[in-house]
């Protein structure tokens, strides 16, 4: 067998990259469509291999995961956002933040947390009205914000801390939207979006450490938490991430730096995919009313009006289906890269070392050798009987592996708490004829707004 998969070898210098930076979701769909499990093409600078069977996903992201690392490339263009947070740090600096981080995420904590995810639900629905038009991913956004603040900061946002975060999310995606010649300008490029991009960067950590500032004037080491310790040897202490960062900041085992970037993470990854799934499923309930009746009739009979509790939502099985399905159509992180180490075999091809390994969430989520109907919004693919024998990477919206999303449950719990919530109360209505195009950034987003007329139910 040759060494070298194929792929679109013949394109020009950079001719791959402007495709992919007009339209990635069409390029990435084109060359899986053209092309076998393993695709080689240049991405820019970058020797680049696109995995598109579940079982060499596996590999790069579980069995053989010590192999590979965050593509270096990576580490340059998000490096000055993210900095070593969980997202982005590597080897003995992951594993030590990510066991710092832990108890945050565990899940009899997570489960203290719907009361106050219902609560901030219902006071955003206190300001909506029958037949008002709503962006709902700007609602969304900002629901999500707020809870995420509350859940890992341990603190509130005023609305004009809201807005500031709000106001400056765009020019920090607008700068990793794919753009071939963006990747060759250096940082200190007196560029607009340069200067845009490094105004919206100082105002979030000036926010952050407004924040910090305010929690250091707390007993933040010992004041008793309103959820459960994670570990009973530190049962009292407040166990949400600024806390524990805090308290290891105090010991000497944190810097300045860590907790900058561990909140910057938080801040930004710790609610978009989020409010970007409950965006997309509230478009597709719109546009599929048997669904969306379905959705309604669960939870007439589960909740009957009442809000939602923690211990309701292992009964809200077709509104988890929703949100799966919805991650499967559009998922918020489309693609993610890895770098191998030493040279590897992945699908019977040599991949060097030092290459960018693609691993598309919108090719397989939407990929018919693995999905019935694959383009169609269908949550009965999520039922046991359609599961079986379906392969575990065929659908990774959280990635896999060591280094799966340390929010998964968190996520998983606000989407159904949400959803639940929102559609007790209202129908969404789709106000446009046409669809909506999507934009590229570090996560998937709608290039327009996404009106939704609200219809309050009886």
């Amino acid at each position: 067998m040759s060494s070298t998969p194929p792929g679109p070898k013949g394109i020009p210098l950079f001719g791959a990259s402007r495709q992919y930076a007009r339209d990635p979701f069409s390029f990435l769909t084109a060359v899986a469509d053209a092309y076998g499990d393993v695709i080689h093409f240049d991405l820019g600078p970058l020797d680049t291999y696109m995995l598109t069977n579940p079982a060499d996903i596996e590999t790069v992201l579980v069995s053989e995961a010590s192999k590979f690392r965050k593509p270096q490339f990576q580490d340059r263009a998000i490096g000055d956002l993210l900095g070593d947070g969980l997202l982005m740090s590597e080897g003995a600096t992951w594993k030590k933040q990510r066991h710092l981080a832990q108890p945050a995420f565990d899940v009899r904590r997570i489960s203290t947390m719907a009361e106050m995810m219902t609560d901030r639900t219902e006071s955003m629905l206190s300001s909506w009205d029958d037949g008002d038009v709503v962006d709902v991913q700007l609602e969304m956004a900002r629901l999500t914000v707020e809870i995420i603040v509350d859940a890992m900061f341990g603190t509130d946002l005023d609305d004009e801390r809201i807005r500031r975060v709000q106001e400056n999310l765009e020019p920090l995606g607008a700068r990793f939207e794919p753009d071939p010649f963006r990747f060759l300008l250096p940082d200190w490029a007196p560029t607009r979006e340069n200067r845009e991009y490094k105004q919206a960067l100082s105002v979030l950590e000036d926010l952050i450490w407004d924040i910090v500032d305010d929690r250091r004037g707390t007993e933040y080491a010992s004041t008793p938490a309103s959820s459960v310790a994670a570990d009973d040897s530190v049962e009292g202490e407040r166990m949400d991430l600024l806390s524990i960062l805090l308290r290891a900041y105090d010991a000497g085992e944190q810097t300045e730096k860590n907790l900058r970037d561990e909140l910057m993470t938080m801040l930004l990854a710790g609610h978009d995919t989020t409010a970007l799934t409950l965006t997309y499923a509230w478009y597709l309930l719109s546009q599929h009313p048997e669904a969306e009746a379905r959705l309604h009739r669960e939870l007439d009979e589960v909740l009957g009006g009442r809000t939602p509790t923690f211990e309701d939502v292992q009964k809200l099985e077709y509104t988890e289906r929703v949100l799966n399905e919805a991650m499967r159509l559009y998922p918020p992180v489309y693609v993610m890269f890895r770098e191998p180490k030493v040279d590897v075999r992945l699908g019977g091809y040599r991949v060097p070392k030092g290459s960018a390994i693609m691993l598309p969430q919108w090719v397989v989520h939407r990929s018919e050798r693995w999905w019935d109907d694959p383009l169609e919004f269908d949550p009965g693919q999520w039922t046991p009987e359609r599961t079986q024998g379906r392969p575990r990477f065929a659908y990774f919206p959280f990635g896999g592996g060591p280094r799966h999303c340390i929010g998964k449950h968190l996520s998983m719990l606000e989407g159904r708490l949400i959803l639940g919530t929102v559609a007790q109360a209202y129908e969404l209505d789709y106000v446009r004829n046409e669809l909506f195009s999507l934009r590229g950034s570090l996560t998937m987003h709608p290039q327009e707004p996404i009106g939704m007329r609200l219809r309050a139910r009886e």
